[in-house]
């Protein structure tokens, strides 16, 4: 069960976080450093526009940093023997029929900091969270942005 500070993820997004930690701390860092190193010769500090932005870049990717390694330090990681396929749970993939426009889509029942809207829902999200525990052939209704949706669940899988 996942408690109020954890943060959950599936193995594909905290190696994602994992990366992008790693990029911004030895590919980023230093080109940012060889920037202000760089923008001094360019005059006055307090009037050197190229030195502001460097800073201001530096600041964000160091915030950035901060952000990543908070997350990762309260990850809670679903692992691949973890995702069930007999019900929905966080790191199922699952399919579905729109019951109103007889479509169907499947998309990735992960945590919020995964979620991208390129079918990656966050299993706290109206979608997400009326489709977890719920089974194939098990049909949910669901208040969206864009009003009641109909769904039946046709197939739950790895």
């Amino acid at each position: 069960m996942q408690t109020e500070s954890e943060i959950i993820l599936t193995a594909e997004g905290l190696n994602k976080i994992e990366k992008e930690l790693d990029e911004l701390r030895t590919v980023h860092r230093k080109r940012i450093a060889d920037r202000i190193r760089d923008s001094m010769q360019f005059g006055e500090l307090a009037e050197n526009s190229e030195y502001e932005d460097a800073k201001t870049e530096q600041a964000f990717v160091e915030g950035r940093i901060e952000e990543l390694k908070r997350i990762l330090t309260q990850a809670c990681v679903v692992g691949t023997d973890d995702i069930p396929t007999d019900r929905v749970g966080v790191g199922s993939i699952v399919k579905v029929r729109d019951l109103t426009f007889n479509e169907d889509w499947e998309f990735t029942i992960v945590g919020s900091i995964e979620a991208n809207g390129e079918n990656r829902i966050s299993n706290e999200s109206p979608v997400g969270e009326a489709l977890i525990g719920k089974r194939t052939g098990d049909v949910i209704q669901v208040r969206t942005p864009s009003g009641m949706a109909c769904y039946e669940i046709l197939d739950i899988h790895k």
